[in-house]
């Protein structure tokens, strides 16, 4: 019998009960389900539940990846023969439509094919109705960060699809949770510390220093050992260099040989009670913890207790404009992808400014039109890509309903998860496929919670929380305060809220490198269901917000649990990677090689996982096939 939800709200848990022995096309996607219900209209942002990679969407490519699943190849032709045919309707295959169109001519004919029921890839949208107010999330990809650093191309995209930057400083209300005077606490779950506790982060978060003293008050309140207390206070005034008989390039080279967490336990001296507090303030910009990252990235973040050595990470550019973290859609990098469908596509989506696209609706019934000089075929996993015969085109065989159809096209670009090219492009060299098998994704989960309103975070004084030594989500937060066009923010307290939970599977202290915890952190992650997760937010939400007046069951209006297996791009590490390996040098670069009228084009492939990698991507395979 299925488990009655803990909260009265709207949502289905497609997840349950779905084994990782898939059997292929076993399972409905949720748009199957939702299409024959009512009459609704296909409009997959509204999805409640397991989103991201959701059923439907991934069954088949494990059928060949991991079954070895031969799915044919048709002998009839589902379409005319295409100029482009990109696999992947991600950023970087949008992207790579749209430039490919630039470079080419607008009557050339693109077919784009994504496994999902959405487009974007990882920047997903996530629409809730509070109480019949409409409020929007990101559901992952979060922001366009830091965009005076994009190459002159990706600078140029973003114009080139009414994305103005500058603008955002006029939208997002930086100071907005500063006038309500809320500020971010560590919370200490009572099933690990005896009773829930939260208390002023004196650490300030991931990425600053410690207070020079301050928050001793603080950190004799957190429910742990006296010795741990100690260690902690001691840790924000320390400023020791541990190696003085070392020059400064071997003193890089030590810190980048140890990680943050055995800095702390072993030359500092602290109990493990106290590195776990914020061993994980990482996960959500690394994919791991402090155990699995070195000091001498730890110095790069302003970590406490390494401040000794900031000389050897000093910026030479200090006169470079340092931009904010304020360059984000409502619903956030969706908002780049829909700028990108509106320009392939615009009877898809009205409007012409980056405000209007906000709320504008996207009417999922003309992405794939045979009208259109641009269509975008949803639910349809590409199985086979290889070149005709006589090299002159390139036959795309892909599964959509538990059928297959094959597609053929003059050119084609692999804009999805780069793992997956060798499995269905047997043209791919041996060692092009050890090239790509040395990086592996970054699994996560994004969970967006609408709330009927905000009040216990005043009452709390709170609006970002940090779990110290978490199971499942390590970080709660107040949604950004982005207000643009007809869209407008949370006012004030009574007012619908979403609130973003992240969650980073991790096998810590064990001694693993990021790449062997992001794999196992994947298996974890695809057996745990909707309900694993509603249950642990209404535990510790509860939990965080109770003594604020908060109760789950009155105040969640809704749950969306973005869950991505094969989430962001990997990026090198200097702990367990090389410490030359970056964006420019790396087994990414021999893994993207041009195969003929074969392309890669992800942010795999750039070994970034950001905005500007998907574009970048997309614009060297664009150039690659337009040159051919």
């Amino acid at each position: 019998m299925k488990k009655k939800s803990l909260l009265n709200i709207n949502r289905r848990d497609f997840m349950n009960g779905v084994s990782l022995s898939i059997v292929a096309g076993a399972t409905l996607s949720p748009m199957d389900l939702l299409a024959g219900q009512n009459g609704k209209q296909y409009y997959p942002p509204s999805l409640k539940g397991m989103r991201g990679s959701h059923a439907g969407s991934f069954e088949v490519a494990h059928s060949v990846a991991w079954q070895g699943k031969d799915w044919g190849r048709p002998y009839d032709q589902t379409d005319d023969i295409y100029d482009l045919i990109v696999v992947g309707g991600g950023i970087s295959g949008l992207a790579t439509a749209f430039l490919y169109q630039q470079k080419a001519g607008k009557e050339v004919r693109i077919l784009i094919l994504d496994n999902h029921d959405d487009f974007g890839g990882h920047a997903k949208r996530n629409e809730f109705d509070v109480d019949g107010q409409n409020i929007i999330g990101y559901g992952g990809s979060q922001t366009i960060e830091g965009p005076a650093k994009y190459s002159p191309e990706a600078q140029q995209l973003l114009k080139d699809i009414s994305i103005e930057t500058e603008r955002f400083y006029d939208y997002f209300k930086g100071d907005f949770y500063d006038k309500w005077k809320l500020e971010s606490a560590i919370y200490f779950d009572g099933t690990k510390y005896g009773s829930d506790k939260l208390v002023k982060d004196p650490f300030l978060g991931f990425g600053t220093k410690g207070l020079g003293g301050q928050g001793e008050e603080e950190i004799r309140s957190f429910p742990v050992s006296k010795d741990a207390q100690d260690a902690l206070i001691k840790l924000l005034t320390e400023d020791e260099d541990h190696f003085p008989d070392l020059t400064n390039i071997e003193k890089e080279d030590k810190l980048r040989t140890i990680t943050y967490v055995d800095y702390l336990q072993n030359i500092l001296g602290m109990p493990k009670e106290a590195t776990d507090i914020f061993r994980d303030r990482s996960r959500g910009v690394w994919g791991v913890g402090w155990d699995a990252l070195s000091t001498l990235e730890a110095v790069n973040a302003s970590m406490p207790g390494v401040s000794a050595y900031q000389n050897l990470t000093a910026s030479s550019d200090g006169n470079e404009r340092r931009e904010p973290y304020i360059f984000h859609f409502p619903d956030g990098n969706a908002g780049v992808a829909r700028a990108l469908v509106r320009k392939l596509i615009p009877s898809a989506a009205s409007g012409t400014t980056m405000e209007d696209l906000v709320t504008v609706r996207i009417n999922y019934d003309q992405l794939d039109q045979s009208s259109s000089r641009t269509r975008i075929r949803l639910n349809s996993t590409a199985v086979d890509v290889r070149h005709t015969t006589d090299q002159k085109m390139v036959d795309v065989s892909y599964v959509r309903k538990n059928n297959t159809y094959r597609v053929r096209g003059k050119h084609v670009v692999m804009a999805c998860y780069n793992d997956i090219v060798p499995h269905i492009c047997p043209e791919v060299p041996e060692e092009q496929r050890e090239a790509i098998a040395y990086a592996t994704k970054v699994p996560m989960v994004y969970t967006n919670i609408a709330l009927r309103n905000w009040r216990p975070f005043v009452e709390l004084g709170c609006q970002r929380f940090s779990i110290a030594n978490p199971e499942l989500h390590h970080d709660f937060s107040l949604d950004f305060p982005v207000s643009m066009g007809d869209y407008e923010f949370s006012k004030n307290p009574d007012e619908p809220i979403i609130v973003h939970a992240t969650y980073v599977p991790t096998v810590p202290d064990e001694g693993y490198s990021a790449r062997e915890q992001h794999k196992m952190g994947r298996q974890e992650l695809y057996q745990l269901t909707f309900d694993d997760f509603e249950t642990s937010i209404v535990r510790q939400m509860n939990g965080m917000l109770g003594k604020g007046g908060f109760d789950a069951e009155r105040d969640i209006a809704g749950i969306t649990v973005n869950r991505w297996p094969h989430g962001y791009a990997y990026e090198y590490n200097d702990y367990s990677d090389p410490k030359d390996w970056g964006p420019e040098k790396g087994p990414h670069i021999a893994g993207r090689a041009q195969i003929g009228r074969i392309s890669i084009a992800n942010s795999d492939a750039s070994g970034y996982a950001y905005v500007n990698g998907a574009i970048d991507a997309a614009n060297r395979a664009v150039d690659e096939q337009i040159n051919l």
